[in-house]
């Protein structure tokens, strides 16, 4: 007898914009009719129908024991850290004998910077990227950790790409907003200016990103200012929640192994993959003089691959 591989729970944020939340029930849909051996089901933290403790329930109604969450999110803010730990707690108080494990969110994964860059060159239509300076908009949290990584998924999406500037900005909740982060990139010389919504699906936050865009650019007609879309239902974000289940039930939750110029070929580093790892030694760092006139050094004789 074969054993049921664990059932994939989606847990998304919620939002008051009914296009948005339709586009992450269709997403869940997509990914069950993908993957018919795997029970999914899919539930919102807040704002939209249906509740995640729903999901859960119509998952152990199917018979599923055994489940790995994903959160469908870029960033781990309250939500991804608090809010759906605390939920599943509860629902399995609610459903004696059920156990689950928890992944980790989406971002800034290499596949969704493919995306990003694919959404950047649909507004630039042929604008050279050296002319052109991105402003990519993240949600915005009260959680500085959650703002830094947007900070991160905008150095790497800059990262060999040869887009004059990534610079960031938050619809919300933390600074700079939109049109203070467009005052900046204008301050900084930029003429150019894409606007690049760090968003999954459709939502008043997104169409409130372009709301203001659009106000600043018609105050601002000496810089051209463009919208981009959002992230949207990829095939590389459908293959990507299918890779943070995995981690999941495989328990191998790892550090920040995605963006890892040793395992992943970014652009312009694609040489670096693979390379073993030599111990080394910064000359300069205090109480490091090793008394060693040259470089390359082995610790016992030993030389480590980049394996986290």
């Amino acid at each position: 007898m074969t054993t049921q591989p664990p059932a994939l729970l989606i847990a998304g944020h919620g939002t008051r914009d009914e296009a948005g939340a339709e586009a992450f029930r269709d997403f869940v849909k997509e990914l069950g009719r993908r993957h018919p051996e795997l029970p999914v089901a899919g539930g919102f933290i807040e704002l939209s129908p249906p509740p995640l403790g729903e999901a859960v329930t119509e998952l152990v109604e199917r018979g599923v024991r055994r489940f790995a969450a994903v959160p469908l999110m870029l960033v781990s803010a309250g939500h991804a850290k608090g809010d759906i730990p605390a939920a599943l707690a509860r629902e399995k108080e609610r459903h004696p004998g059920v156990t689950y494990t928890y992944g980790r969110p989406l971002g800034p994964h290499p596949a969704l910077l493919r995306v990003l860059e694919r959404r950047l060159d649909e507004a630039l239509a042929g604008t050279p990227r050296e002319d052109v300076t991105v402003l990519l908009v993240g949600r915005g949290s009260t959680d500085p950790d959650a703002n830094a990584e947007v900070c991160k998924a905008a150095r790497l999406l800059w990262e060999g790409r040869g887009y004059a500037g990534v610079e960031t900005a938050f619809v919300s909740l933390a600074a700079p907003d939109v049109p203070s982060g467009l005052d900046r990139v204008a301050r900084l010389g930029a003429r150019r200016v894409v606007v690049l919504p760090y968003f999954l699906f459709t939502g008043i936050l997104p169409e409130r990103v372009r709301r203001q865009t659009e106000e600043w650019a018609a105050a601002h007609p000496e810089v051209e200012v463009r919208s981009a879309d959002v992230i949207g239902p990829e095939p590389e974000l459908l293959d990507l929640v299918m890779e943070r289940y995995a981690e999941a039930v495989a328990g191998d939750l790892r550090m920040n192994c995605d963006s890892c110029v040793y395992r992943i070929a970014l652009p312009g580093f694609e040489d670096k993959v693979g390379q073993p790892q030599q111990p080394h030694f910064h000359p300069d760092d205090d109480g490091h003089d090793h008394g060693h006139g040259h470089g390359h050094h082995h610790h016992g004789g030993s030389t480590h691959s980049h394996a986290h």
